[in-house]
Protein backbone atom coordinates (compact mmCIF):
# COMPACT_ATOMS: atom_id res chain seq x y z
CA UNK A 1 0.00 0.00 0.00
CA UNK A 2 1.05 3.65 -1.05
CA UNK A 3 -0.14 6.84 0.62
CA UNK A 4 0.99 10.29 -1.21
CA UNK A 5 0.75 13.76 0.07
CA UNK A 6 -1.18 14.58 3.15
CA UNK A 7 -2.42 10.87 2.92
CA UNK A 8 0.96 9.75 3.97
CA UNK A 9 0.16 11.10 8.03
CA UNK A 10 -2.33 7.80 7.66
CA UNK A 11 0.73 5.59 7.10
CA UNK A 12 1.22 2.52 9.81
CA UNK A 13 4.08 3.07 12.17
CA UNK A 14 5.77 0.42 9.94
CA UNK A 15 5.69 1.95 6.87
CA UNK A 16 8.31 4.17 5.84
CA UNK A 17 9.35 6.39 2.32
CA UNK A 18 5.19 6.66 2.29
CA UNK A 19 4.67 2.64 1.89
CA UNK A 20 3.28 0.01 3.77
CA UNK A 21 2.72 -3.92 4.24
CA UNK A 22 -0.84 -4.01 5.94
CA UNK A 23 -2.64 -7.44 6.64
CA UNK A 24 -6.49 -7.82 5.64
CA UNK A 25 -8.70 -10.62 6.45
CA UNK A 26 -9.31 -12.55 2.89
CA UNK A 27 -11.65 -10.94 1.41
CA UNK A 28 -11.17 -7.46 2.15
CA UNK A 29 -12.01 -4.65 -0.08
CA UNK A 30 -10.27 -1.32 -0.68
CA UNK A 31 -12.77 0.64 1.52
CA UNK A 32 -11.85 -1.73 4.16
CA UNK A 33 -8.20 -1.07 3.88
CA UNK A 34 -8.97 2.70 4.00
CA UNK A 35 -11.00 2.16 7.34
CA UNK A 36 -8.21 -0.03 8.88
CA UNK A 37 -5.62 3.13 8.10
CA UNK A 38 -8.65 5.83 9.80
CA UNK A 39 -8.39 7.81 6.94
CA UNK A 40 -11.61 10.00 7.76
CA UNK A 41 -15.03 9.05 4.54
CA UNK A 42 -15.23 12.57 3.83
CA UNK A 43 -11.45 13.01 2.90
CA UNK A 44 -11.17 12.91 -0.62
CA UNK A 45 -9.01 10.53 -2.83
CA UNK A 46 -8.68 8.62 -5.65
CA UNK A 47 -7.85 4.76 -5.61
CA UNK A 48 -5.69 2.91 -7.34
CA UNK A 49 -5.18 -0.78 -7.52
CA UNK A 50 -1.80 -2.45 -9.23
CA UNK A 51 -2.05 0.79 -11.55
CA UNK A 52 -5.75 0.92 -12.31
CA UNK A 53 -8.73 2.68 -10.87
CA UNK A 54 -10.39 0.93 -8.24
CA UNK A 55 -14.01 1.83 -6.34
CA UNK A 56 -13.66 1.22 -2.57
CA UNK A 57 -15.78 -1.77 -3.05
CA UNK A 58 -12.93 -3.66 -5.35
CA UNK A 59 -11.83 -6.83 -3.61
CA UNK A 60 -7.92 -7.15 -2.70
CA UNK A 61 -5.34 -10.37 -3.02
CA UNK A 62 -2.51 -10.89 -1.66
CA UNK A 63 0.66 -9.03 -3.29
CA UNK A 64 -1.75 -5.96 -4.82
CA UNK A 65 -0.70 -2.99 -4.22
CA UNK A 66 -2.81 -0.28 -3.19
CA UNK A 67 -2.49 3.37 -3.96
CA UNK A 68 -4.31 6.15 -2.47
CA UNK A 69 -3.72 10.04 -3.90
CA UNK A 70 -5.04 12.94 -2.61
CA UNK A 71 -7.44 14.85 -5.12
CA UNK A 72 -4.85 16.64 -7.92
CA UNK A 73 -5.21 20.10 -9.30
CA UNK A 74 -2.60 21.77 -11.16
CA UNK A 75 -2.32 24.92 -13.53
Amino acid sequence: MRLFANLADYLPATGRGGAATVDLPAGATVDELVKALAIPEDLPRLLLVNGHDAGSGHPLKGGDVVSIFPPLAGG
